[in-house]
């Protein structure tokens, strides 16, 4: 925890897999009045037409990867960066100062509550993501789910999905980093009340920190 007046007492970085659940369980925070900075809107937010990203996006790759609308086509985008790793890299260093600007000015917006959640999808592919937050929360669930999930909602073809699944961390990976764990890979009912036992802890931690300064 910190001491920091430009961040709550508690910040919280939530991730999991494809699939996993990540925007639900963080919706259930933000029903409980829980301050959520989600990294995947501000990207698309940066990527929409005449977002900030899309000039730097155009020299980098060139109208191709361009809607007509003038966002980001991430159809062509994707194909593009899974068949070149070092088209990926270049796309992230456009990108993810941009979204870490962002993200920070909104966790300073944020500095007044207990405590926020960052919604980062690829957190422990980062390197230690203890290092900027005092508890990582992860949504879990079987690969098997996650393929089926994706497949459903994306209509992405099988070996699509298992190469997005390839390019992020392992289940074990992101489980090893957890503090927490919201288990999603059954009955969806059952996340309220996880959430709800979370939420009471989270406040708890912030609180004790509260307490301390």
């Amino acid at each position: 925890m910190t001491t920091d007046k430009n961040r709550p007492a508690l910040l919280i970085g939530l991730t999991g897999g494809i699939g996993s659940g990540k925007t639900t369980v963080a919706n259930l925070f933000g029903e409980r009045g829980v301050p959520l900075i989600d990294t995947d809107l501000i990207a698309h937010q940066l990527t929409a037409p005449h977002g900030a990203a899309i000039p730097e996006i155009r020299r980098a790759f060139g109208d191709q990867v361009i809607a007509a609308d003038g966002s980001l086509d991430r159809a062509a985008m994707r194909a593009l960066a899974f068949s070149d790793p070092a088209v990926r890299k270049r796309l992230e260093a456009i990108l993810h100062p941009m979204i870490r600007q962002q993200t920070d000015l909104q966790i300073a917006q944020a500095a007044a509550a207990p405590y926020a959640i960052v919604v980062i999808p690829l957190l422990v592919e980062g390197g230690n993501p203890h290092e900027r937050f005092d508890r990582i929360l992860v949504v879990d669930c079987p690969v098997e789910v996650q393929i089926e999930r994706v497949k459903k909602r994306s209509q992405l073809a099988h070996e699509q999905v298992m190469a997005i699944i390839a390019a992020q961390a392992s289940r074990e990976q992101r489980l090893a980093a957890a503090d927490d764990v919201v288990d999603n890979g059954g009955n969806p009912a059952s996340l309220s009340g996880r959430v709800d036992a979370l939420h009471v802890c989270f406040l708890e931690l912030a609180a004790a920190d509260s307490n301390r300064l």
